[in-house]
């Protein structure tokens, strides 16, 4: 069930792209999209949701033109957008089962799915209690369940982990781990770790292009051995940035610890060699786009 994006271009106005040129294929199980702020991440979940339509390009789900044909991928589809509004006076079990009518998912199983993930987002216990009394977190997972009612082919879910605490979090990854096999499933995160541990496959954006996309360990290649340590004094830490794209740093008494990516050249003197990570190539390829 390969979802298929050619040439896809939204421009707002004349000053504002939101994507360019954009071609990717996704197929089965999860696709973490990663990218800083006006990436275009959300702008390409958007047109994938039928919610907005692109200024050119095409989208194909098994051969269904879904630009031409949104209910296509409509019947089939959960969405979790970043910003995502509840009824405060309704508790989970009516919300649900309000947005269940919404997407025409009804039936005498209805009441048991909900019970079902209601539990699966850890929220049994305060089902009854009006979504208005609570946090930031819990109403992100009502919205996690929302996406989930009509059991999708496809789900894409824009910054789910936001709000979430760390047990939250490993939560909603086993949840949609076990989901990743008979769905295509694509999620944004500025949380790397969370891409890093779930996704079969990252996309790296900015400025609405598609800088790479491989799995973790095709990415991460790409700056193989080019990532190193050293001690220096505190003194000399900005000359090292000019040579160097530097990762990380920390302070002790008067010297620097300093992660960092050697651009070209050689490394500094007493650095060390160490393994690279997803979050490292992340930052190595968006710090060159810019």
């Amino acid at each position: 069930m390969p979802l298929e994006i050619r040439n896809l271009t939204k421009q707002y106005n004349k000053h504002k792209t939101g994507l360019s040129d954009y071609s990717i294929t996704i197929e089965r199980g999860i696709l973490g999209l990663l990218g800083p702020n006006g990436a275009g991440k959300s702008t390409l979940m958007k047109i994938i949701a039928t919610i907005s339509k692109p200024t050119n390009g095409t989208l194909f789900l098994d051969g269904q033109d879904i630009v031409s044909n949104p209910d296509y991928i409509r019947k089939m589809l959960g969405y979790l957008p970043q910003d995502f509004g509840v009824y405060p006076n309704l508790n989970a079990y009516e919300f649900l089962a309000y947005v269940a009518a919404l997407k025409g998912v009804g039936g005498a199983g209805l009441t048991k799915r909900i019970d079902m993930l209601l539990d699966g987002v850890n929220l049994t216990a305060d089902a009854k209690r009006p979504i208005g009394s609570y946090s930031g977190g819990m109403k992100q997972r009502i919205g996690i369940a929302q996406a989930l009612l009509n059991d999708p082919k496809v789900l894409i879910f824009d910054e789910p982990t936001v709000g979430l605490d760390p047990e939250e979090r490993v939560r909603f990854r086993q949840l949609i781990s076990d989901m990743a096999t008979d769905c295509i499933i694509i999620l944004s995160s500025h949380i790397v770790s969370d891409i890093e541990t779930i996704a079969d496959e990252v996309a790296v954006m900015q400025g609405g292009n598609l800088l790479q996309k491989g799995t973790k360990t095709d990415i991460i290649k790409l700056i193989d051995g080019r990532v190193f340590e050293t001690l220096i004094d505190n003194s000399d830490l900005t000359a090292l940035k000019a040579r160097h794209l530097v990762i990380d740093t920390s302070r002790q008494k008067e010297l620097t610890k300093v992660r960092y990516i050697i651009r070209d050249g050689i490394p500094e003197p007493s650095s060390a060699a160490i393994n690279a990570t997803l979050e490292d190539a992340y930052l190595f390829l968006t710090h060159n786009k810019a």
